[in-house]
């Protein structure tokens, strides 16, 4: 029974994975790299900030003490209209942006972006911090107040109820990508790095199980509502954040001593990142991308998610939650971020290669010779030139004239191994087009040999160099506790906007295909499940990137009408 239920699972993570890994990547292309070498979404990211933070006066900075104030619950009210506390409803939107990206995502900025990218990505959460402010606002503006006393909010209806109902065609577009991107970002990816975890630490867990175990979790959550949501997340949120940043300062403090060097590097590569000997592509505008897209995957400013939950809030004053959800991106990216890139960063892990075993057909390019680690060059080139096709002669284990690219990384001294470990002989066939590596004849090898880490992997690394078994169990924890808390307030976002596009009646259809896309993300390779992410969050962006710059004014004068009722707006 077990084998067959496993052996399903690979079935449908090798069709999902074929159909559409080269449409995520084709469309990611577009989104986040287009035209080639321009990072236009991040510039628009990065430009929103700075119109709305301008517009509004550093409204992050001034209004930085009221907003702790509040979120205490000095203000609140138990008779406002709403489903939830400021607290409870900062952390089940903390519980959507506290997550992976805390992780794995600064991992991958790092990996691909060098450490210049933690820059742009703190850079993209104080924007940010003003964008949630803007977003946030509106939607308890805009919310609408059900009649048995809850509540429904966000970009569709600010976008509908702001603009005007010429708009809904782009309220519709919007929430239409929220529901995808539930399945995405905040679902499929969560649970993909957290099985990933189990089965590479000591506890061996098959994926396909801890897929099952986790989705049977989240589905007696999700299905209770908001208010079950908020009473988990209230719990969760900082007890996970609270577990990371611990072991994170432990290890920080007992280094101390590199810290400043680290910060210097971080500052420098930010500006002229230098290629990382075996992998990486010295590019400003690499750095900058990476930067802006992990930073954006993991605080979600600008993106229209938060002011779901939001909206949700118990309170009359839109600016008063308004203040309290601009508190998300510092505490996600500027606390817990830099956290784990300082980790990352510190330890040297970031350039240490370490030895894995992978299948052959996960290979992404074949290189004409065996590259060293001194030379570099573009990767990205190597898999766009050369013969359609090459037969590749492996002799006990050896490739013959020719070297391996595995995620952006030389494979170094490739190994090619047999089921039971022992050599592999025969010849190899890639497929340039499809970036497939495929044996001629008989029985798939699998791949042995030293490579750059990335994801939940590096962290992980950078944990256990400082702090050995310790260390890998707190990432574990905290992997578990962020994934899970992360696919649950994501389902509510997901939720509402079921609710707007189709109806309450389609809620309990979208919660039952959300938990089912929590086990598929878990099985499905780790590329394919980020590629699909990150397309369907960029993509969701944009209809609220331009609703916040058109409802800019409006934002202006609630926030002047608040300040000016309040002597001390920033006390």
């Amino acid at each position: 029974m077990f084998s067959l239920v496993e052996r399903l699972a690979q079935t449908i993570s090798e069709a999902v994975a074929s159909t559409l890994q080269p449409v995520a990547d084709r469309m990611a292309q577009y989104v986040w790299d287009f035209p080639p070498q321009a990072p236009w979404l991040a510039i628009v990211l990065l430009a929103t900030g700075l119109f709305i933070t301008l517009r509004l006066a550093f409204v992050q900075v001034r209004g930085f003490r009221h907003a702790i104030a509040i979120t205490l619950g000095k203000y609140d009210d138990p008779n406002d209209e709403g489903d939830l506390k400021h607290y409870q409803a900062l952390t089940t939107a903390l519980s959507a942006t506290v997550g992976i990206g805390n992780i794995a995502g600064v991992a991958i900025a790092i990996r691909m972006g060098g450490p210049g990218a933690l820059f742009w990505m703190w850079v993209t959460a104080f924007f940010g911090m003003a964008l949630k402010f803007a977003e946030c606002t509106l939607a308890l503006r805009f919310r609408k107040v059900h009649a048995d006393g809850s509540v429904s909010g966000g970009p569709m209806y600010y976008i509908e109820l702001g603009l005007g109902r010429a708009w809904k065609p782009m309220a519709v577009f919007f929430a239409a990508l929220a529901v995808i991107c539930s399945f995405g970002s905040g679902n499929m990816n969560q649970s993909n790095t957290m099985a990933v975890t189990l089965e590479q630490s000591q506890l061996g867990i098959p994926t396909v199980w801890s897929a099952l175990i986790f989705a049977s979790l989240v589905a007696l959550v999700i299905i209770g509502g908001i208010q079950r949501i908020g009473r988990v997340t209230s719990f969760l949120a900082p007890g996970m954040g609270a577990l990371y940043v611990l072991g994170a300062l432990i290890i920080l403090l007992a280094d101390i001593k590199h810290v400043p060097g680290a910060l210097a590097l971080i500052f420098e590569q930010a500006f002229a990142p230098t290629a990382l000997a075996g992998g990486g592509v010295a590019s400003f505008l690499l750095t900058l991308m990476w930067g802006v897209r992990r930073g954006l995957f993991s605080n979600e400013a600008g993106q229209g998610s938060a002011p779901i939950a939001h909206a949700t809030a118990k309170t009359d004053e839109p600016v008063r939650e308004g203040l309290v959800a601009s508190l998300g991106p510092f505490i996600d990216t500027l606390v817990i971020c830099t956290m784990t890139g300082l980790v990352i960063v510190t330890s040297g892990a970031w350039k240490d290669k370490i030895e894995r075993t992978f299948p052959v057909d996960s290979v992404e390019a074949v290189l004409a010779a065996q590259v060293s680690d001194a030379q570099l060059m573009d990767l990205r080139e190597a898999r766009t030139t050369g013969p359609e096709s090459q037969r590749l002669e492996v002799r006990d284990g050896r490739l013959e004239g020719a070297g391996l690219v595995m995620r952006d990384a030389f494979v170094e001294a490739p190994r090619l191994e047999n089921g039971d470990g022992t050599p592999w002989s025969g010849t190899l066939v890639y497929d340039r087009a499809a970036e497939r590596l495929t044996p001629e004849s008989g029985a798939a090898p699998t791949v042995r040999g030293n490579v750059l880490l990335t994801g939940a992997e590096l962290t992980t690394q950078s944990f256990m160099k400082e702090l050995g078994l310790p260390g890998q169990w707190i990432v574990i924890i905290a992997v578990l506790l962020f994934a899970v808390s992360t696919a649950i307030s994501w389902s509510y976002y997901g939720d509402r906007a079921t609710e707007y596009l189709f109806g309450s009646r389609f809620i309990p259809v979208y919660r039952w295909v959300f938990v089912f896309f929590f086990f598929l993300g878990a099985i499905l390779p780790l590329e394919a499940v980020w590629t699909i992410g990150d397309v369907a969050l960029g993509l969701m962006s944009f209809p609220n990137l331009i609703a916040l710059v058109l409802l800019s004014g409006s934002v202006v004068a609630m926030s002047k009408d608040y300040f000016s009722r309040e002597q001390k707006p920033d006390r």
